[in-house]
């Protein structure tokens, strides 16, 4: 799982990773709000630790981006020195997940971390290498997807693709997010690559509602990929 910590305290972003890696996860941290949101538009993260006071923009202004822009995931985390309870409720209002005070309690961090791991991918298993959402089936050690019990046939590239994407549900992916996951660089502008394989597996794999998911093209930004119910539900209560 990759974490992303917003902390500007040298010492204590450097607890956080310490923490977080030697509790299995990858962590990318970064000082500043700005520097995150830059980094948010190439890479993608499973869970955002994120600090009230930063020195540009707060953390509070990061958390409501966040949640513009990439819906109800990752799930957010805020830790922080701000413990009154109208910060808390404003913390969460604004769509935190969490709220948790400094300074640090290792075990109680980790325990935290991992609760909201497991309510924010509840089909996730740990070892992430057997994945089931709808009627799909994803065997990431085998390189199989299987569709109420069948096999399909796909190219290498094409799984890798379908892998990312189930590995992301729910979340809102950049074209460039994409494509550096499954080629490793970033298309040159005005390449079709991305689009026909999104293609084709929309067809092999009858990425469809009525099979418990829906690939949705973002216009100017990539794509969202989620379960039909979750996609039906935001729809109606726009």
């Amino acid at each position: 799982m990759r974490i992303a910590s917003v902390e500007d305290d040298p010492s204590q972003a450097a607890q956080i990773c310490q923490l977080l890696e030697e509790a299995g996860f990858t962590c990318s941290s970064f000082a500043a709000g700005s520097d995150f949101l830059r980094a948010l538009r190439e890479h993608a993260f499973d869970l955002l630790i994120i600090d009230w006071q930063l020195p540009d923009v707060s953390g509070y202004e990061v958390v409501s981006w966040v949640r513009q822009h990439a819906g109800r995931l990752p799930p957010i985390l805020f830790l922080t020195s701000r413990a009154d309870e109208a910060d808390i409720v404003a913390g969460l209002a604004v769509g935190a997940d969490d709220y948790l005070a400094k300074p640090v309690r290792p075990a109680e961090f980790v325990a935290r971390v991992r609760a909201l791991l497991r309510r924010a991918y509840p089909s996730a298993p740990h070892d992430d290498q057997l994945m089931r959402q709808g009627c799909y089936v994803v065997d990431a050690r085998r390189r199989k997807i299987m569709i109420s019990g069948l096999d399909v046939e796909l190219s290498p590239r094409e799984f890798d693709l379908a892998l990312f994407l189930f590995r992301n549900i729910g979340r809102l992916l950049s074209r460039e997010v994409i494509e550096q996951a499954v080629w490793g660089r970033a298309m040159e502008a005005g390449s079709r690559t991305l689009d026909t394989h999104i293609s084709r597996l929309r067809i092999k794999l009858a990425l469809r509602p009525d099979n418990g998911v829906r690939l949705m093209s973002v216009y100017s930004h990539g794509y969202r990929f989620e379960e039909a119910g979750v996609a039906a539900a935001e729809q109606s209560d726009a």
